[in-house]
């Protein structure tokens, strides 16, 4: 099963992607993709900074995540690319989530100067 969820964000690359490349955070993602109620170790498969990052779960059952990042107009463009045979039947439900904390603004506490 392949599924796929692709929205253009209003963030850099270089924001995206320091989202992205963090191993902790895919875990979780992937354990939200294939219905885990625990992150899921994962191995990390191909590393583009600021393109593109591959990775799939470590253990039983095969499950894949590929997170595509393009400029587009005034934001990037994410394509997250999805699959496996353990998918959770709210696969779908888990990219538009993975969509939404990506897309979400960064909350930093105020710094008095």
């Amino acid at each position: 099963m392949e599924i796929k969820a692709k929205r253009t964000l209003v963030k850099s690359a270089p924001e995206l992607w320091e989202l992205a490349d963090d191993l902790a955070r895919l875990e979780a993602w992937m354990g939200g993709f294939v219905g885990a109620s625990a992150p899921v170790t994962v191995e990390i498969t191909k590393r583009i900074p600021e393109r593109c990052i591959v990775w799939r779960s470590a253990g039983t059952g095969e499950a894949r995540i590929q997170v595509a990042l393009a400029e587009s107009g005034f934001g990037t463009s994410v394509e997250i690319t999805a699959s496996g045979e353990d998918a959770g039947t709210s696969a779908n439900d888990a990219l538009e989530r993975l969509l939404d904390e990506l897309g979400s603004p960064d909350r930093r506490p105020f710094r008095a100067g």
